[in-house]
Parts: C-alpha cells; structure tokens; sequence
C-alpha cells in the first residue's frame, strides 16, 4: 500500500519520521551543511512559487535566472554573516536584478513584460529572501553560527502546525478567514498558540542563550505571522485554483506549504531580536 492510501494524518506522521532527523542533523553539523539544507529549499520553493505562476495563461516568469538572483542572494548574505567577506559584495545584487530587465526586453513572445517582470522579483522577496534572512538569524547573536535559534524556531513553527492541526481538526467551529481559507479556525489558531507556548518554554530550559521571555515572543510571533503566511499562501494557491503548491511531501504539500508559515515570522523575528 502506498503512501497516497494512506490517511492525512498518516502521511504527515511518516514525511515527518524521515524528514524531521535529517533537518536536524544538517543544522546541528555545521554552518555549511545548514547552508546547503536551505539553499536546496529555498531553490526548490522557488521554482515551486514560478511554476504556479507560470501555469496562467501569459505568465512567463524568467524562472531559471530569479531562481539565480535567489541563490547569489543566499550565498552573499551567508559569507556575509559569516564574516568571510565584506557588506560592500550586496551591491552585486543591483546589476544582477536590474538585468531582469534586460532580459525581458529581448523576449518577444512575452505579451505582458512587466507583469512577468514582476512576478520575477515577487519569487525573489517572497521566497528567497525570507531564507536568506534565516542565515541572518543563525549569526546575528554572537557573530558566529548558532544553531539552537533556527532548531527553536522549527520546533515552535512545528507545535504550532501541530497544535492547529488537531485542535482544528477535533474543535474548528468558529472560521477563523473563510474567504480565503475555508477550513481555518479560531479554535484551531488558539491550539497553535498554545502548544507553540508550551514548546516555548521547554526550548528555553534547553536553549538558555536566549531569555525565556525571548522565546515566548518569537512563538507568538510564529503563531500570529505564520498563519498569516499560511494565509497569504492561501490567497495565492486561491487565485490560481489549486490545493497544493506541489506534492513534493507525502501529506504537506510542496515546500511552499511546508514552510510558508516560516516566510513571513522570519522578518518579525529578526526585528524583534535586533530592536529587543
């Protein structure tokens, strides 16, 4: 039996058992086997996020090359944050997007070149740069790489997940933004806030290198801008009539579902710390 027989539930417990030990081991190795873990999601979200849109009628995403821009994007802020090069190498950015351009200028099919201009540099802000800001979180303490606030992070964005899952599936009566997403729940949301508090505080009696009250705030800020992540996914997967961003995960979707609701806690988090 396969695993599309398979209940929900079920292929997201079996994704999980495979999925989750390798996630850990390349975080807890070394900076450069995080590097390459989120490098390859990023890459693979990205091309997820210019398929969808390629797939309307006239929608012609320079693919390949934003997906590029998204990958020199990583590498820069990674060497950056590492301290092996200087802030000065950003500014390779500004002729590589401003080639985007360029390009679209020789493509004479494209029937709406700053439409698809645009969705170029949406894959870019909206995939891309959330996991390069994630580096960012990963050495922004200490100057040198922390894996326990990109491993507490997870563990907050996956009892949230969990929590809204099970208090949804079992409770969910109040929608919580039918328009968009039909299925979602106050109740649900309040199980995400309050496994996400309680794996809050287990984190922090492990991972003493941020305060107790540190966590506690970045989990509600996975909860609340997770699931506006989640959400704003939804809006997108809406306009283009689709369940899923992919199958790429038993029982998850695609790694836009997966990690949708991390894109947008990213940013928040990073604030939070900086101004806090």
């Amino acid at each position: 039996m396969g695993l599309s027989n398979l209940s929900n539930l079920w292929q997201r417990v079996i994704a999980a058992v495979i999925a989750v030990p390798f996630l850990l081991f390349c975080i807890n190795f070394n900076d450069y086997t995080f590097l390459g873990l989120f490098l390859l999601i990023g890459v693979l979200a990205q091309l997820e996020f210019y398929k969808l849109v390629g797939s309307l009628e006239g929608n012609l995403p320079l693919t390949f090359y934003g997906t590029f821009c998204g990958v020199i994007l990583h590498l820069l802020t990674f060497f950056i944050e590492k301290g092996m090069i200087g802030y000065h190498n950003y500014y390779i950015l500004s002729p590589l997007l401003t080639i985007i351009f360029f390009i679209k200028l020789y493509k004479s099919k494209d029937g709406k070149p700053f439409q698809n201009i645009a969705f170029t540099f949406l894959g870019i802000i909206y995939v891309a740069l959330p996991f390069a800001l994630l580096t960012v979180l990963a050495f922004m303490r200490s100057g040198t790489y922390d894996s326990n606030i990109i491993m507490g992070c997870l563990f907050l964005l996956w009892a949230s997940d969990s929590g809204a899952y099970f208090a949804g599936t079992y409770f969910g009566k109040t929608k919580l933004f039918e328009r968009v997403s039909p299925k979602k729940s106050w109740e649900g949301l309040m199980g995400g806030l309050l496994s996400a508090m309680i794996a809050a505080y287990i984190i922090s009696r492990y991972f003493t290198n941020y305060e107790v009250w540190e966590w506690f705030a970045i989990g509600v800020i996975i909860v609340v801008a997770g699931t506006y992540g989640d959400l704003v996914e939804s809006l997108f997967k809406r306009s283009i009539n689709i369940k899923d961003s992919a199958n790429t995960i038993p029982g998850h979707g695609g790694f836009l579902d997966r990690f949708d609701g991390l894109l947008l806690s990213i940013p928040f988090i990073i604030t939070f710390l900086k101004l806090f």
